[in-house]
């Protein structure tokens, strides 16, 4: 009996321990969107980021400053030239998505993107979202992914091809503490092999991102690869991204209603909704074709 009693203290011990040692997370209220051309949030916060699972053993103890900003932001296959991101000063948007590498780009040339457009568009106070397009899901959805699988090795390749993201993001002057945000087309999360193939790639990518102290975020379209994220983070699964930005194109730029995610996942400042897609705007005469994001987030942080 005495045994027994014994046995029961130590397996409720390590529950409670294994309870406190779930990340506390803390709910957002909805983001509150400024006017149109009205100036948008960007805060400098030196506290670690908040990740949905336990940080790996190899992230440093005093996490690098991240910027925050919160606002309208739009992507573009092609970096726009410096001209066309002076002229759509007069829009409502104040972060720019940027398709800075990875070999799964449908936009892989970019001739305007450099190290001085980068510090450029810090100077004139936008943010800068760094997009890292590498290999896909084996099941990926769009035909045009589907000569960039990930292979029979996802965590190797994925831990390869985010020491490829670091450097791109060094290149750039993209400071630590920047948020390099993963971009993963729509698979079917539903075939179990693929899934976990896929979700070995991304921790693997995570894991070595975090290793040079860059924050790890993942895009995805939220029926299919954010929708899996959740789910492993419901499940504990550790080495998830640091930053949710979802694509749900229903014309509302709502951050914190999002079906597929609890609502005390991936806070504060942790989430980009991609709420529209391949829209075409014009501001202050120049004539861009974009996807329309809201965003309470990291953006890059720029050297001098």
């Amino acid at each position: 009996m005495y045994l027994k009693r014994l046995i029961g203290h130590g397996l409720a011990l390590a529950a409670a321990i294994g309870v406190l040692a779930l990340p506390q997370q803390t709910e957002a209220r909805e983001a509150t969107q400024g006017r149109p051309g009205a100036p948008a949030a960007r805060t400098e916060s030196s506290a670690p980021a908040a990740a949905p699972s336990p940080a790996p053993a190899s992230v440093p103890l005093s996490a690098p400053r991240t910027v925050t900003f919160r606002g309208r932001a739009f992507d573009t296959c092609k970096t726009p030239p410096l001209s066309t991101l002076r002229a759509w000063r007069s829009s409502p948007y104040r972060a720019v998505g940027v398709y800075f590498g990875g070999r799964g780009r449908a936009c892989p040339d970019q001739p305007h993107l450099n190290k001085r457009w980068v510090a450029a568009a810090d100077r004139m106070g936008w943010g800068v979202l760094p997009v890292f397009v590498g290999s896909q899901s084996p099941c990926v959805q769009a035909k045009n992914k589907r000569h960039v699988r990930i292979g029979r090795a996802p965590w190797r390749q994925g831990r390869k091809e985010g020491r490829q993201a670091v450097r791109a993001a060094k290149a750039l002057g993209m400071l630590t503490g920047s948020p390099l945000y993963l971009d993963m087309e729509a698979y079917n999360e539903g075939n179990r092999r693929c899934a976990r193939t896929t979700l070995d790639f991304v921790r693997g990518w995570n894991r070595e991102v975090r290793k040079y102290a860059y924050l790890p975020g993942f895009y995805s379209s939220a029926d299919s690869g954010v929708r899996h994220m959740e789910a492993s983070r419901r499940a504990g699964v550790a080495d998830l991204p640091s930053v949710m930005w979802f694509a749900r194109w229903d014309g509302k730029p709502s951050l914190y209603g999002e079906r597929v995610l609890s609502k005390r996942a991936w806070t504060p400042h942790r989430r980009i909704h991609q709420y529209a897609g391949n829209v075409t705007e014009k501001h202050g005469g120049r004539r861009l074709t974009i996807d329309r994001n809201s965003a309470d987030a990291p953006v890059a942080r720029i050297g001098s």
